[in-house]
């Protein structure tokens, strides 16, 4: 079985890498990062509609390219290589994922073409504090088809037109979605490690909240939301732990002390062996993701977890040690070092922390085990 890229989706990647290499320079995200009335780089996501990214595994239906979910992976990668300012992470993995997996065929064509055609950007919501990410009993209610309470962090919810949110609806829990252009919902900005994504506190006064999915299938559905935006967002890390290992690797062969390059004393190259090593195994986890998200399978909740647990593990080494390998000038705001460590932290909350993915992967691997212990006692 091969997990690597096919030729075409090898052939797609480098395509993406040559087009945010020119469209999203370190200057593109300094930008966002510098000017706190930037909430992303709208030139650069308008170009990113019209490559028809939005859409890429979107059915044609809805406006979509109806590619798999490999080619979106392919895609991640090298948006998290380029630290791309934009939010593609909160519209497509979890936003677009939640309405493919609970939406109805009329919520589908309401809110995908929009979404294609970069008309509409989405996020969810889901927590409402420090604590859970996917709270058992979410205090956001709905009653009467209005919306009430609050939820934060939510990523992009300060720029978002739609949101999916989980609550309380009876002595359930469900997922809904709402716009948020039609009003009853307060935006407060929150302060965020990383403000190329960021972060906002929702407060529903009475919004209007139209179910996705079955009453009472929230938390479920909310979770198979998480395992397909976590294997997509592995590749995000991935694609930016490699170009930290890059980074990292150029500047200790350039710089030199007591006349030889920095890259020739063994401390260095075994922090960088470490590097490489941890970005392999966490790719070769992502590449299992990938395949078990085209492939529909019972794999995905375990091969999911793995490689969430990997990426935030590889992404937050290699942006530490590439600051290492820059010495004192790696702590320095001129040097670029600290915006990948910046999103390698923002990155390994985004879906849940690595605590939740930890608990997950071990409560998948003991009923998988329980059910084949049943099945071989019978």
């Amino acid at each position: 079985m091969n997990f690597d890229y096919s030729a075409d989706q090898q052939s797609l990647k480098e395509e993406a890498r040559k087009f945010l290499a020119a469209r999203c320079a370190m200057p593109v995200v300094r930008a966002v990062l510098d000017d706190p009335a930037r909430a992303y780089d709208a030139s650069l996501w308008s170009q990113i509609v019209d490559m028809g990214w939005l859409g890429s595994v979107l059915p044609e239906v809805h406006g979509g390219l109806g590619l798999g979910h490999v080619e979106l992976c392919a895609i991640a990668e090298e948006l998290g290589r380029a630290l791309a300012p934009v939010p593609f992470a909160s519209t497509v993995y979890f936003f677009a994922q939640a309405l493919m997996r609970a939406g109805s065929e009329t919520q589908r064509g309401e809110w995908l073409g929009p979404l294609a055609q970069g008309r509409l950007i989405g996020c969810l919501a889901t927590a409402e504090g420090p604590g859970e990410a996917l709270p058992r009993v979410p205090r956001a209610r709905v009653e009467g088809g209005r919306l009430r309470g609050s939820k934060l962090p939510v990523i992009d919810g300060g720029i978002a037109d739609a949101v999916v949110v989980l609550a309380t609806e009876g002595d359930e829990t469900s997922l809904f979605i709402v716009d948020l252009r039609a009003g009853d919902v307060e935006r407060t900005p929150l302060p965020s490690l990383d403000p190329t994504r960021g972060l906002a506190a929702l407060t529903f006064t009475g919004a209007r909240a139209e179910r996705l999915g079955g009453k009472g299938q929230g938390l479920e559905l909310a979770r198979q939301v998480f395992d397909r935006a976590a294997a997509l967002l592995a590749f995000e890390q991935i694609g930016g732990a490699d170009r930290c290992l890059e980074l990292a690797r150029d500047y200790a062969l350039e710089r030199h002390a007591f006349g030889r390059p920095i890259a020739s004393y063994q401390a260095i190259k075994h922090k960088l062996a470490d590097v490489f090593v941890r970005n392999q195994l966490a790719r070769s986890n992502a590449y299992h993701a990938a395949w078990a998200l085209d492939d529909g399978g019972s794999d995905l909740p375990v091969a999911a977890a793995a490689a969430r647990i990997a990426a935030c593990d590889a992404y937050w080494h290699a942006s530490k040690e590439n600051i290492q390998t820059h010495g004192g000038m790696g702590f320095t705001w001129e040097v670029d070092a600290h915006l990948y460590y910046r999103r390698a932290q923002q990155l390994a909350l985004a879906a849940g922390a690595p605590r939740y993915w930890k608990e997950r992967l071990v409560s998948q691997l003991e009923q998988r085990h329980s059910v084949a212990d049943q099945a071989q006692a019978s």
